[in-house]
């Protein structure tokens, strides 16, 4: 039996999704969001304050924006994206709407649900559209899988108990199993 074809979502489409709706657009196809459990949202709560904190102390300019934040990583019509984590270092990619253009450093904490965007899909999109590093953080298996796209080297995966140090900063580690 022959497939229907799917239907191509548009940034109206994302943008027009009911209130108590939250979902990502890649490539043309809406991927709709469960809600995170408390463990992930304490880790996006504790990366995104520590990450934070460190901007502030070195006076930084770079930007920390948490789950929901809207990033058009291409700036077409056909991919909205919300990482957990968004770094963003230039202040003109950011809109009244999100980021439009690549963050520099994202964070997705992986969930049941979204383990396959996360490892496959995410991580292609967010190679082939310029952001710098990319980590994926796994409750589950308690370790992190890092990807420092501009060095073009194999991705690095650390225990939550082993300090990593952050590639678009100097002097930033960050020891997962002391935030959780």
């Amino acid at each position: 039996m022959k497939q229907p074809p799917k239907q191509i979502c548009t940034s109206e489409d994302y943008w027009n999704l009911p209130e108590d709706k939250r979902a990502e657009l890649i490539n043309g196809q809406l991927f709709m969001m469960t809600p995170p459990n408390r463990i992930h949202q304490k880790l996006v709560h504790q990366l995104s304050r520590t990450i934070g904190n460190y901007i502030d102390s070195k006076h930084g300019t770079c930007e920390i924006y948490p789950a929901p934040f809207a990033v058009n990583l291409t700036a077409d019509e056909k991919t909205w994206v919300e990482p957990d984590i968004s770094v963003i270092c230039d202040k003109n990619k950011l809109t009244e709407r999100g980021c439009e253009g690549a963050p520099d450093f994202i964070i997705e904490i992986v969930s049941p649900a979204s383990r396959r965007l996360d490892y496959l899909q995410k991580m292609t999109l967010y190679s082939e559209s310029g952001v710098r590093e990319y980590w994926i953080t796994d409750p589950e298996k308690k370790r992190t899988t890092i990807y420092r796209f501009e060095e073009d080297a194999a991705p690095i995966i650390a225990p939550f108990n082993q300090a990593i140090p952050v590639g678009i900063f100097n002097d930033l580690q960050i020891t997962i199993s002391e935030l959780i």
